[in-house]
């Protein structure tokens, strides 16, 4: 059973490992404001027009803002979800039947 503890740990630090090298982004306003970051949720880069940016207001920018961070974040969660559902079905499967015992 500690076998499988450690091994559980020594997965999760694997994938933490590769969500830190998987880029996500998100996107507002056609393009014009876009956010990339890890699929560990860490923003990396905000990428603003020029053009939109000498035209654009606060409050706009504010919102679009939060759009294109949101979109990112949601992207990063998506990926993290399916990486450590992936890493879970590794270790149940080793588990024999118990494995099953969840998909029902």
């Amino acid at each position: 059973m500690f076998d499988k503890l450690m091994q559980a740990q020594q997965k999760a630090e694997e994938v933490k490992k590769r969500l830190d090298g998987i880029s996500v982004s998100g996107e507002a306003e056609g393009g014009k404001i876009r956010v990339i970051a890890s699929a560990n949720k860490e923003i990396k880069e905000v990428i603003i027009d020029p053009e939109f940016l000498a035209q654009a207001d606060k409050e706009e920018l504010e919102e679009l803002l939060i759009v294109a961070l949101n979109k990112t974040l949601q992207q990063a969660e998506n990926v993290s979800q399916s990486e450590m559902q992936a890493m879970s079905q590794d270790l149940l499967g080793g588990l024999g039947g118990l494995g099953n015992l969840f998909n029902k």
